[in-house]
């Protein structure tokens, strides 16, 4: 399985929030993988994007965003974890927020952790998949890179699939640009339109 370097995770995040879709997140629990494609993510920058959790700048919250590429980025939101993978060009700021994915590996074992049987429901939103894939707080700061990670990504197999655009989910206030991307047509997306 193909993982990426920092360089793929080192570009603008729309780059990296678009290129990501596709890919398969793996999330090592237990010796079980757990996995998924992924069909749903997020832009977000710096100081400009009001959406941002790094809008007011560098505090000791946000500090991951001002940092290295490559490394999780989880903080709560009503009651739910969500998995953000600090992306930005040399000297910005800035992460994907991983919105939802197609379960593929380990799905009894997702059940479990969310008490859902049906799999349409599973993964469709970006606290149902952090819960499905047992991801908290403690996975914050690791390196996806990493080849013994607990949690990667990697090469999914080539396909064709067309990618819809959006405002993002949820945010008071947003930019002009869409910055929500997904698969169109995939039953996992959180939000079809």
């Amino acid at each position: 399985m193909k993982r990426f370097s920092k360089k793929f995770y080192g570009r603008d995040p729309a780059l990296v929030a678009k290129g990501l879709l596709g890919k398969i997140l793996v999330r090592t629990l237990n010796s079980e993988f757990l996995s998924g494609k992924i069909v749903e993510t997020e832009a977000y920058y710096g100081r400009n994007d009001p959406a941002s959790r790094a809008y007011r700048g560098r505090v000791r919250f946000n500090e991951l965003m001002f940092m290295d590429v490559g490394k999780i980025f989880i903080y709560m939101v009503h009651a739910h974890w969500l998995l953000n993978i600090v992306v930005h060009s040399k000297g910005g700021v800035g992460a994907v927020l991983i919105r939802a994915i197609e379960p593929f590996l380990g799905v009894e074992t997702m059940r479990k952790n969310r008490t859902v049987r049906d799999i349409g429901d599973l993964t469709n939103g970006p606290g149902k998949l952090t819960r499905a894939l047992a991801i908290t707080k403690e996975l914050s700061g690791i390196d996806v890179t990493d080849m013994n990670g607990q949690l990667t990504l990697v090469e999914g197999e080539k396909e064709f699939f067309e990618v819809c655009l959006s405002h993002r989910i949820g945010v008071k206030v947003d930019l002009q640009q869409e910055l929500r991307f997904f698969i169109k047509g995939n039953r996992f997306v959180s939000k079809p339109s």
